[in-house]
C-alpha cells in the first residue's frame, strides 16, 4: 500500500524576541520541524478528490507534496481588462464561455465585468473556470470555498463536480469545510491531521426543492440586474418565482403568443441568481411553468441565446427544435451602452414534455 512519508524542515532566525518566547513556553531551539506519515492508497479510477481539515492541520503542505504542480499560480487577473481578458490568450471564446457557463457562472454581463468587482461566489467560480481550460493533468484548488457563504459553497460544489466529471476532468479540493462533502460527491476525502484516506461511492446530491409560485411584477426588480440580455419586462407578462429554503432563486415570465393558426404561450424572461447557477435551478422553472401552461392545450415556445440553455434544450426530451440556431437582428436598446446594433446566435423551441393540471390550476390557467 502506498505510504506517504513527509518531514517540513524550516531553518529560523533565532533573535532575542524568540528564544524568549521558547523560553516562556519550555520550548527546544532549533529549526521548525512538521511531519506527516499514513497510507495513501488513492483508487485506481477517480474524478474528484478532496483534502479536508482544521486549520494548521497540514492539508495544503501535503496537497503541495502531492500535486504541487497541479495549482494554478498563474498572474492575478487584470485590473482593467474583463474576466474574459483573465483568461490565456490561446483559449478561444467558445472555450471561456463554455468554462464559465460549466462551472455555474452562466452571467454574460458579469463577464464583461473586471475580476474585482465581482462576487466572492462570482470570483471562486471564475477561479475554478480558468483552471480547467489548463493543460494541466489535475486541477487543484487550495481553500476550497472559503471565501464564500455556506450555501453558495454547497450549490458552487455541486454545479463544478459536474463539469469536472462531464469534462472528463481530474480536480483535487482542498479546503477546511466538510459541510461541502455531499454536494461535491469525491471518489476520496483525505481527512486532515489523522491522515485518514475514505474512498467513496459517488451518490447523488442532496435534492433541492423548489417553491414555485405566481407573484406580482414587481418581484422583477430582484433579478433584473442579471439576465444576461434585456432588463426590462413586458407590463402583460405573468411572473413566477422559486423558492428554496424561503429565499428566492430563480425567476420566470411568460406571454401570450398571438398567432392566426397556432397561437399559444411564450417564455419571456428565465434568471436564476448567480449564487444558485450551475445545478439547473433554471431549466426547472422554465419546464415547471411551460407543464403548466401546456395544460391549456396550446402550445409553449421559447426563443434563447443563452448557449447553455440551448445546449440543454437541443439534448431534452422535453424540448422540440422549431429552429435552428441562427443569426437574428438585435435592436440598438438591447445592446444600449454599446453604441451599435449587431446580431446574436437564438434556437426556437417547443416544450413538448409532460403537463402539469395541478400548476395550471393553481396559477389560474384552467
Amino acid at each position: 500500500m502506498p505510504r506517504l512519508d513527509l518531514i517540513v524542515k524550516s531553518d529560523i532566525d533565532w533573535s532575542v524576541r524568540t528564544r524568549q518566547v521558547a523560553s516562556m513556553f519550555d520550548l527546544e531551539k532549533g529549526p521548525s520541524v512538521e511531519s506527516w506519515s499514513f497510507d495513501l492508497d488513492l483508487p485506481d479510477e477517480w474524478s474528484i478528490g478532496l483534502i479536508v481539515g482544521p486549520s494548521g492541520s497540514g492539508k495544503t503542505t501535503v496537497a503541495r507534496h502531492l500535486f504541487g504542480d497541479c495549482f494554478d499560480d498563474e498572474s492575478a487577473w487584470p485590473s482593467d481588462g474583463t474576466v474574459i481578458d483573465g483568461f490565456d490568450k490561446s483559449v478561444s471564446i467558445k472555450e471561456v464561455c463554455s468554462a464559465l457557463s460549466s462551472v455555474g457562472f452562466s452571467s454574460p454581463p458579469s463577464w464583461l465585468r473586471p475580476f474585482h468587482v465581482l462576487s466572492n461566489g462570482q470570483k471562486f467560480r471564475a477561479e475554478v473556470a480558468r483552471s480547467l481550460v489548463s493543460d494541466k493533468p489535475i486541477v487543484a484548488i487550495d481553500e476550497w470555498t472559503s471565501v464564500v457563504d455556506r450555501t453558495v459553497a454547497k450549490i458552487g460544489s455541486a454545479a463544478i463536480a459536474k463539469a469536472i466529471r462531464r469534462t472528463n476532468r481530474r480536480m483535487v479540493a482542498v479546503g477546511c469545510h466538510y459541510d461541502v462533502i455531499d454536494w461535491l460527491q469525491p471518489d476520496w476525502v483525505l481527512h486532515m491531521p489523522e491522515g485518514r484516506l475514505n474512498r467513496r461511492s459517488v451518490q447523488p446530491r442532496p435534492a433541492i426543492e423548489l417553491q414555485i409560485s405566481r407573484v406580482d411584477r414587481s418581484a422583477w426588480n430582484v433579478f433584473r440586474r442579471h439576465h444576461y440580455l434585456d432588463h426590462n419586462i413586458a407590463p402583460a407578462a405573468a411572473c413566477f418565482v422559486a423558492e428554496w429554503n424561503d429565499v428566492p432563486v430563480a425567476f420566470a415570465s411568460t406571454l401570450s403568443f398571438p398567432h392566426p393558426r397556432r397561437s399559444g404561450w411564450r417564455e419571456h424572461r428565465t434568471v436564476c441568481l448567480p449564487d444558485f447557477q450551475g445545478v439547473g435551478i433554471g431549466n426547472r422553472i422554465s419546464e415547471f411553468i411551460a407543464s403548466a401552461y401546456r395544460a391549456t392545450g396550446k402550445p409553449y415556445r421559447s426563443v434563447t441565446s443563452h448557449p447553455a440553455m440551448m445546449r440543454y434544450r437541443a439534448r431534452s426530451k422535453r424540448w422540440k427544435m422549431y429552429r435552428k440556431p441562427g443569426t437574428q437582428a438585435v435592436s440598438p436598446s438591447v445592446m444600449k451602452g454599446f453604441g451599435t446594433a449587431t446580431s446574436r446566435i437564438t434556437a426556437g423551441f417547443e416544450y413538448i414534455g409532460s403537463t402539469d393540471r395541478n400548476a395550471a390550476r393553481a396559477f389560474g390557467l384552467i
